[in-house]
Order: structure tokens, then C-alpha cells, then sequence
């Protein structure tokens, strides 16, 4: 049977006044910069924030789709971190790609060759349905039915 916890809050969730706080970026690992960038551009339609060299064959590229967090693409280096490129939250859904226009957007992917691991499906939350990426790490392409949204939109 499912116990709840409580859990303290920050005085600023209790309502003593706004936060200013937020995540801005996540890193993510990649294998390679630009394949990476082709995959996250072209195949999944974010918009490429920057890419600056960072000498010693580094980069800061960051890749956002264009509301809310936005990726930090990390070259992996070294064998630890190569061995987690596809695999960065041990097989389970990493990412969740939050769209207004599920249907058009998961016809859009399809047709740039994304892999999805199940057909769309209904839930009480809204419209969802898992993909993989290039390396493999799974994403839910996900539309919330109004009022579901984990997160309260700006």
C-alpha cells in the first residue's frame, strides 16, 4: 500500500514570497557535438542556443525547444561517462518533451525518422507516447490535458 511523506517546504513555496529560483539547464552526454545538434535541431526541432568553443576539444552547446529547460550538450569523455551516452537514466523515461500539438508534432517526428516505442496513448493526464533518441535514452512526447501540467506554465 503506497505511504505519503510529508515533506517541508521552502519558505517560498509556503507563500512567503516568489521564488527565484529555477532549473536552467540539464547535461545531457552525448557521443558527438554535431551529431548531436543535427539530431536535436533537425530531427527534434529545438533551436540552437550556442555553441562556443571551449578550447581542448570541449564545447558549450546548448539546445533548447524553445520553453523551459533547456539541454546542455556534453561530450563524453572517458570511459565512465561514454558508457552512460544512451543510458543516463537506467532504461527508464529521462526527459519529457512537454507540446500544445501532440498529434502534429509526433506526425512530424515519425516522418524525421524518430523510433517511438508505442503507439500515442490517452492517460487522465493527457496524450503521451515514448520515443527514443539517437543514443537510445528514452523521452515521453507528452501533451497534458488542461490543468494536468506538472509544472505551471508562464
Amino acid at each position: 500500500m503506497p505511504t505519503s511523506h510529508s515533506v517541508a517546504k521552502h519558505p517560498a513555496a509556503a507563500g512567503a514570497g516568489p521564488a527565484a529560483r529555477s532549473i536552467g539547464l540539464v547535461t545531457y552526454l552525448v557521443a558527438d557535438y554535431d551529431e548531436a545538434i543535427r539530431y536535436f535541431v533537425e530531427v527534434l526541432g529545438f533551436e540552437l542556443v550556442a555553441d562556443d568553443d571551449q578550447g581542448a576539444a570541449k564545447r558549450w552547446v546548448v539546445v533548447s525547444p524553445g520553453d523551459g529547460v533547456s539541454l546542455l550538450l556534453a561530450k563524453a569523455s572517458g570511459t565512465e561517462q561514454r558508457e552512460r551516452v544512451g543510458d543516463q537514466a537506467g532504461g527508464r523515461v529521462f526527459l519529457f518533451l512537454s507540446t500544445t500539438t501532440f498529434e502534429s508534432d509526433h506526425q512530424r517526428m515519425v516522418a524525421a525518422g524518430v523510433r517511438f516505442l508505442e503507439q500515442p496513448r490517452r492517460e487522465p493526464y493527457g496524450t503521451v507516447a515514448v520515443f527514443e533518441d539517437l543514443y537510445g535514452t528514452r523521452w515521453d512526447l507528452i501533451e497534458h490535458t488542461s490543468g494536468t501540467a506538472p509544472v505551471p506554465q508562464g
